[in-house]
């Protein structure tokens, strides 16, 4: 397949398949002219890429579960990881939406009488809610 009909089977944009390219994700086979071709393994290759990236996984820690041939080699302890982080990340954020539920319904008359909120603004004073959920490695989204 050359580079356009990869771009169209897969919604990748040609650039990003000349960038993956260059980062050693996936290799050409060769080119029909100007035009870079592709063996249809690379659609697989493309797929997990697109799976690594909607997991959290850099580029660089998808390519090392890359062999050479394109084939994966998948790093089990590193995606048990990632799912420990985002395990995290998703216990903050629900713990961040119930505040914010609370917040929009509280039945105080303002939130300066709230007891749950006044805790919570005192949490995140103190700097207690940033430390109770970082976690080495994990991104969080408002960072």
């Amino acid at each position: 397949m050359d580079i356009a009909e990869v771009a169209k089977h897969t919604g990748v944009p040609a650039s990003t398949l000349r960038y993956y390219e260059k980062q050693g994700l996936i290799a050409s086979v060769g080119r029909q002219g100007i035009r870079r071709r592709f063996a249809p393994g690379v659609l697989d290759q493309l797929a997990l890429i697109s799976l690594g990236q909607a997991a959290g996984l850099s580029l660089d820690e998808i390519r090392s579960m890359l062999l050479p041939n394109g084939q994966p080699s998948i790093d089990r302890q590193m995606l048990a990881d990632k799912a420990d982080e985002i395990d995290a990340l998703v216990k903050r954020l629900r713990a961040v939406s119930r505040g914010l539920r609370h917040a929009a319904a509280c039945p105080a008359p303002s939130h300066a009488e709230c007891p749950s909120f006044q805790k919570l603004l005192k949490a995140a004073a103190s700097g207690a809610l940033e430390k109770r959920w970082r976690r080495p490695g994990l991104k969080l989204p408002y960072k």
